[in-house]
C-alpha cells in the first residue's frame, strides 16, 4: 500500500530541544545539573505540561516541594527559549526532500500549549505542515493512542479514504513510534536522518 503522508515528531527530529542548553549556564557542575534535571525539573514533570497542565500550576507544585530551588525551577519556563537551540539540519533536510517530492507532511508533538507559540512565531518551517496536533492543546499525549487517532481523523479530511498503513510516523522515542505501529501506521524510531531515510526508501517513499 503506497505511503500517502508522513507525520513528524519535532523534538529530537527537527528541533534541538534540551533543558541542558539553559541549565549549563545556571548549574555549572555536571553531576549537580544532572541530578536537578532528573529529580526536580524532571522529564516526568515537564511531560505534565506537555499534557496540558498550566505552567503556573506546575511551578507552584514544584516550588512547594523544593523551595530551596525556587529560582531554578521558575527559570525552566521563564527562560524556556534558551532550552531550544534551533533546528537539526539533517532532519530538516529530510523533511525538505519529502516536501519537494510532494509528500503531504503533518506534525504530532508532545509540547506545552504555552510554549509552542514561541516556536510557531520564530520557526516558519512549522507553517509548512498541513496540520499539527500539539499535545498541550488537546490535553492528550503520546503514546496515548487517542492522540494518534485524533490526528488521523483530521488527516482523513485532507486525504479521502485514508488507511493507517498509508502513514509513516517519525519519532525519536521508541515507545511513541511503537504506539503508531500498534495502530497500523509505519512507526519509525528516529536515530539519525540517514537511517530514517533508508527506512522510508524501503517503504517506497522518495526522499
Amino acid at each position: 500500500m503506497p505511503i500517502r503522508a508522513v507525520v513528524f515528531d519535532f523534538g529530537g527530529v527537527l528541533f534541538d530541544w534540551n533543558p541542558d542548553h539553559l541549565y549549563r549556564q545556571l548549574i555549572p557542575d555536571a553531576e549537580e545539573r544532572r541530578r536537578f534535571l532528573s529529580e526536580v525539573c524532571s522529564p516526568a514533570w515537564n511531560l505534565q505540561q506537555d499534557a496540558g497542565r498550566p505552567i503556573a500550576e506546575a511551578n507552584a507544585v514544584l516550588v512547594a516541594e523544593h523551595p530551596q530551588h525556587a529560582a531554578l525551577i521558575r527559570a525552566f519556563y521563564e527562560r524556556w527559549p534558551e532550552t531550544l537551540a534551533g533546528l537539526l539540519p539533517e532532519g530538516v533536510a529530510l523533511m525538505e526532500r519529502l516536501e519537494a517530492a510532494g509528500m503531504p507532511l503533518y506534525g504530532l508533538t508532545n509540547w506545552s500549549a504555552e510554549t509552542f507559540p514561541y516556536a510557531w512565531e520564530h520557526y516558519p518551517l512549522l507553517h509548512r505542515f498541513r496540520h499539527i496536533v500539539v499535545s498541550g492543546r488537546e490535553k492528550l499525549i503520546k503514546p496515548d493512542p487517542a492522540i494518534y487517532r485524533l490526528l488521523f481523523q483530521r488527516m482523513a479530511q485532507d486525504l479521502p479514504a485514508l488507511q493507517p498503513a498509508e502513514l509513516v510516523f517519525i519519532d525519536d522515542s521508541q515507545k511513541n513510534a511503537d504506539a503508531a505501529s500498534a495502530l497500523g501506521w509505519h512507526g519509525i524510531h528516529h536515530l539519525d536522518a540517514q537511517t530514517t531515510a533508508a527506512r522510508l526508501h524501503a517503504l517506497g517513499v522518495d526522499c
